[in-house]
């Protein structure tokens, strides 16, 4: 069958039958029904056989890949080490002493003196869900060095999660993409618009059943995220219910927990609490104190935690390297009265001020955005508060709160039950989808000294691997799946600011996905090795 038929069969037959749904077609029947993802897979794969007649690799891959000279750090956190690590096909297959393992013929030697070769970065928490089809080539990603993406965090994942995880296969992106069943995802298809309260049992049934489908599909755990709707309204004991049932199938509860501010101690708890009750490990997302009124509390939070383990409880944490979060302007005033001016004026002294606030995504007023809420409202002359009850009014905003301290960021950091993530991904409007594993290397460990490499390195590899169960990747020894990071430790650094969040990271010399090179010297080679992960006992 010759490529440019294949590809007019799909380009001119696939048509839109509505927002969300696209029809396959041979010879003008339909033969299936398709999700967007799906689709933007099947006109990629189109424009890959016209452009090369086989649909092959961007980037050809020789049957053998030697890697000399590098400084190892394998991610478990032991002393890096001088060595050569040798690559056939997909996996590794020796780590020896410099110049010990011999080429064969047609073997790609590639020399990587002065350089840290590392285990590709896994990000446990990102949200490049949507965005593949729009850069399959996951540039901000590959460019510091991440390999492997988990989505569906904060209780919002893709439904069904087989049909996503079936588009990702078809569209083979540059990294891997493993992804969790979303709470508020399942609890929105079951309650509807009705999710202002408690679930009924019967509805936690069939919210369960929805878990199970997922988990059955794949997915690593279940997410919530319970400082919004329509998470907001669960009891714990739907969560535990919900969990129990990831927790069958060896998965994780991940959680954004119900509060960062003011009741982030009674919230870790409750994440605590549903891990030990329903026989699963914890993942608190982006562990912070979110605002001023509970700066210097990170101590607490983190002794929560240690105690949960020293009882023998599964319980971690991840956090991005960076003293401002992005979500929603609403997130100011928990009591959802957003046009109450005493609840306003209480929320926004709890951040710290209007001058904490940056405001973005605000379509009513585009000119506004990048600015602070103080600035907005000084402009338009009105009090803070009142330019914030407009704003509510006019559809809302996105915000990034720059409300943390340097010192609670720096406890975490610290903690060996602390990994790194990114909570953005691609077209993050926040810095951290572009830099956060480059800003862990630069900041963290070469200007302010407070982290070792080694141990930076098994933040962002080793740690999230074991959270997983994803034995054979994080590491670098043989047998292992060879996605793989060479950095310059003296140059890797984020690039991305607040006012132009969308710069790839710099330093990163090679990244290798199943050992097909994906990044060199600043570009993308074109290959898209990447796979939809599933976890290991799905069935």
């Amino acid at each position: 069958m010759k490529a440019e038929w294949m590809a007019s069969w799909y380009v001119t037959l696939l048509g839109p039958t509505s927002e969300r749904t696209f029809v396959v077609c041979r010879r003008g029947v339909a033969v299936r029904r398709i999700g967007p993802l799906a689709c933007a897979a099947l006109l990629a794969a189109a424009a890959s056989l016209v452009a090369t007649g086989s649909g092959a690799a961007a980037a050809a891959q020789a049957e053998e890949l030697l890697l000399r000279g590098a400084t190892v750090v394998d991610g478990t956190g032991a002393p890096a080490y001088a060595a050569d690590v040798l690559v056939r096909g997909q996996r590794i297959v020796a780590v020896a002493a410099p110049g010990t393992l011999e080429a064969a013929a047609g073997t790609d030697v590639q020399e990587l003196s002065g350089l840290v070769l590392a285990p590709g970065f896994i990000d446990i928490h990102n949200h490049s869900t949507g965005r593949f089809a729009r850069d399959p080539l996951a540039t901000t990603q590959i460019a510091q060095g991440v390999t492997t993406v988990m989505v569906g965090a904060d209780g919002s994942s893709p439904w069904p999660i087989d049909e996503f995880l079936h588009g990702i296969e078809q569209l083979r992106p540059a990294v891997n993409v493993g992804v969790f069943v979303g709470h508020g995802t399942v609890r929105s298809r079951v309650l509807g618009e009705d999710f202002r309260r408690a679930a009924t049992a019967g509805e936690i049934e069939a919210m369960a059943s929805l878990v199970e489908q997922g988990m059955r599909a794949g997915a690593f755990g279940l997410s919530s995220g319970l400082e919004y709707d329509p998470g907001f309204y669960s009891t714990t004991e739907e969560l535990i219910a919900l969990a129990r049932v990831a927790g069958r199938h060896g998965g994780i509860y991940m959680s954004h927990i119900r509060d960062e501010e003011e009741g982030v101690l009674d919230a870790i708890a409750e994440a605590i609490r549903i891990g030990e009750r329903a026989h699963l490990p914890v993942q608190i997302s982006h562990i912070k104190m979110g605002n001023a009124s509970v700066w210097g509390r990170a101590r607490d939070a983190l002794a929560l935690i240690d105690a949960a383990r020293a009882r023998g409880l599964d319980v971690t944490a991840d956090q991005y390297p960076y003293t401002a979060w992005e979500s929603g302007l609403g997130i100011i005033v928990r009591s959802r009265r957003f046009t109450d001016p005493e609840e306003v004026a209480a929320g926004l002294a709890d951040a710290g001020g209007g001058e904490r606030l940056q405001i973005i995504d605000y379509e009513a007023d585009p000119s506004v955005n990048g600015m602070r809420l103080s600035e907005i409202a000084a402009r338009a002359g009105k009090s803070e508060v009142d330019m914030y009850i407009e704003i509510m009014r006019n559809g809302g905003s996105g915000v990034i709160g720059h409300t943390m301290s340097d010192e609670d960021v720096d406890a975490f950091m610290r903690h060996p039950a602390v990994m790194t993530a990114s909570d953005g991904g691609i077209g993050s409007a926040h810095p951290r989808g572009a830099g956060a594993f480059a800003r862990v290397l630069a900041t963290y460990v070469r200007e302010r000294e407070l982290l070792s490499l080694e141990r930076a390195v098994q933040r962002g590899t080793f740690m999230p691997a074991a959270k997983l169960r994803l034995r054979d990747r994080g590491v670098i020894r043989p047998g292992a799946i060879a996605d793989l990071v060479a950095f310059d430790p003296a140059t890797v650094t984020d690039r991305s600011t607040f006012s132009d969040p969308f710069v790839p990271a710099a330093g990163v010399a090679r990244t290798w996905v199943a050992g097909q090179l994906v990044w060199r010297d600043g570009a993308a080679t074109g290959a898209r090795p990447g796979r939809a992960l599933r976890r290991a006992d799905a069935r």
